[in-house]
C-alpha cells in the first residue's frame, strides 16, 4: 500500500482544494491530510472563518481522504512521515523546495495549484464586497 500525506488549512473549502486532494490520492492508496489547528494558525498569523473541527469534518467527508490528523506545529512533519510510514509527501507548488528535507524519509511531490482560485483571494473578494 502506498501512503500519501499532505497538509493545509483548508479554510473556505473550494474546487482548488478538491483538485489537490484528488491528485494527491491518485499518487497512492491511502491519503492522510494534516489540517492546521486553530492554535497553529494563530502562531502563523492566520485567521480562519471556520474552526479546526469544522474544517477537519469537511475534509474528512471527501471521498479521496482516508484520514485527517491535526497539524499542530512545523516540526511534526518528519515525525508524521515516519510514524505513518508515508511513501509520498505532497504539497502545492507554491511551497516548492520548502519540504525537500523530507526526501530522506519519502518522495516529495509539489503539485500545481488550480489557477484562478485561492482561499486568500476569496477572503479578499468577500472583504471588498465582490
Amino acid at each position: 500500500m502506498i501512503k500519501v500525506l499532505t497538509y493545509g488549512t483548508y479554510d473556505l473549502f473550494h474546487y482548488g482544494h478538491l483538485r489537490l486532494l484528488e491528485r494527491a490520492k491518485e499518487l497512492g492508496d491511502y491519503l492522510i491530510v494534516g489540517i492546521s489547528t486553530d492554535e497553529f494558525n494563530h502562531i502563523k498569523g492566520k485567521v480562519c472563518v471556520y474552526p479546526y473541527e469544522e474544517r477537519a469534518a469537511i475534509v474528512q467527508a471527501i471521498s479521496y481522504v482516508d484520514e485527517v490528523i491535526p497539524e499542530e506545529n512545523w516540526e511534526q512533519k518528519v515525525r508524521d512521515v515516519i510514524e505513518n510510514e508515508i511513501d509520498i509527501f505532497v504539497m502545492g507548488d507554491d511551497w516548492k523546495g520548502e519540504f525537500d528535507f523530507l526526501e530522506e524519509h519519502c518522495r516529495v511531490v509539489y503539485l500545481p495549484r488550480t489557477d484562478g482560485i485561492s482561499s486568500t483571494e476569496i477572503k479578499e473578494d468577500i472583504k471588498n464586497g465582490i
